[in-house]
C-alpha cells in the first residue's frame, strides 16, 4: 500500500514538473498562412519551397513514412503537371501546377519533375539477382527515404534523441503549422551540453540544434532567403504533406453547405404549401 501511494505521488510530481516546465514556453507566433481559412488552400510556391528546404535539410535527420514521391506529382501536389497547348506556336508544353484554362493531367509516372526528384535519392533495396543488399536510385513508387536503418541508429547519430518523423508533424503538434514554424525561429543561441534554447518549446530545452541558417538554401525564385522564410516554406510544406487533400475536402464541404442551404429552403416552402390554410 505504501508503495503505490510513493508511485502515485511521485507520478503526481512528475506530471506537475512537466506542467511547470510547459509553462514556460511562449504561445506560437499566429502567421497569417494561406490555407488557415474555411476557404483558403495551399500558396504551391511556398509548398514548392519548403519541400526544397526539406529535402536540403530536414531530409539529413527526419524522415517522412507516410509520403511517397509519387504524391508530389498526383493533382494537389505541389510538382502536379498539365500539359497545355502553346497558343503562340501550338505545341503542348508541360506546366507546373493546374493552369487556369484548359490543360490535360500528366500521369505521375510521366511526370518529369517527380521522377527527377525520386532519381536523385539512392534506395537500398535487395538485389534479385545475389540477395544482397544494395543502393539504387529511387523510383516515384517509393517511399520517402528514411535517413536511418532503424532507431537505433537514429539515436547513436543525434547524441541519444530520436528524430520525429515528420510526415503528420503539423497534425500531431498543439498548435499545429504556428508552432513549428515558431519552433524553427525560436532558437536565441544558448546552449547546454546537447541541448539548445528554444523559447517555443516546452521546457525551453531541445535536442535538435538549429537546423536553420540565413541564405542555406538557393531559391530560384528569387525569394528572401532567411530563416523566417525557410520556417514559413518548410512549415507549409509540412502541412501539405500531412494533409494533402484539404482543398478537395474545404470545396466539398463547401458544397455540401451550399445543398444543404438550398433543401433547407425547400423544406421550408414545402413546410408553408402544405400547412398554408392551417392556423398555428
Amino acid at each position: 500500500m505504501l508503495r503505490a501511494i510513493t508511485i502515485a505521488a511521485a507520478t503526481l510530481i512528475a506530471g506537475l514538473g512537466v506542467a511547470v516546465a510547459a509553462g514556460d514556453a511562449e504561445h506560437p507566433h499566429d502567421h497569417p498562412y494561406s490555407f488557415d481559412s474555411p476557404v483558403g488552400g495551399y500558396d504551391m510556391g511556398e509548398v514548392q519551397r519548403g519541400f526544397q528546404v526539406y529535402q536540403q535539410v530536414c531530409a539529413a535527420c527526419h524522415g517522412m513514412n507516410n509520403l511517397a514521391y509519387r504524391h508530389l506529382g498526383e493533382k494537389g501536389g505541389p510538382f502536379a503537371v498539365y500539359r497545355v497547348r502553346n497558343h503562340e506556336t501550338g505545341e503542348p508544353e508541360l506546366h507546373v501546377g493546374k493552369p487556369a484554362h484548359g490543360g490535360v493531367f500528366v500521369d505521375v509516372t510521366d511526370n518529369p519533375y517527380v521522377r527527377a526528384i525520386a532519381a536523385n535519392v539512392m534506395i537500398s533495396d535487395v538485389d534479385p539477382n545475389t540477395g544482397q543488399i544494395t543502393d539504387r536510385p529511387g523510383r516515384v513508387a517509393d517511399y520517402f527515404r528514411n535517413p536511418f536503418p532503424n532507431e537505433i541508429a537514429a539515436r547513436a547519430a543525434n547524441g541519444g534523441a530520436y528524430p520525429v518523423d515528420l510526415s503528420t508533424i503539423t497534425l500531431a503538434r498543439h498548435g499545429g503549422a504556428d508552432y513549428v514554424r515558431s519552433l524553427l525561429v525560436g532558437y536565441d543561441g544558448q546552449s547546454q551540453g546537447v541541448l539548445h534554447h528554444n523559447r517555443y518549446f516546452p521546457g525551453g530545452w531541445i535536442a535538435m540544434p538549429p537546423p536553420l541558417v540565413d541564405g542555406m538554401v538557393a531559391y530560384a525564385d528569387g525569394s528572401p532567403t532567411t530563416v523566417e522564410q525557410y520556417a514559413t516554406d518548410v512549415t507549409a510544406f509540412l502541412q501539405w504533406a500531412g494533409d494533402p487533400h484539404m482543398e478537395t475536402r474545404k470545396k466539398t464541404g463547401l458544397i455540401v453547405l451550399a445543398f444543404l442551404l438550398i433543401l433547407a429552403g425547400v423544406l421550408y416552402l414545402a413546410y408553408k404549401q402544405v400547412w398554408r390554410g392551417e392556423s398555428h
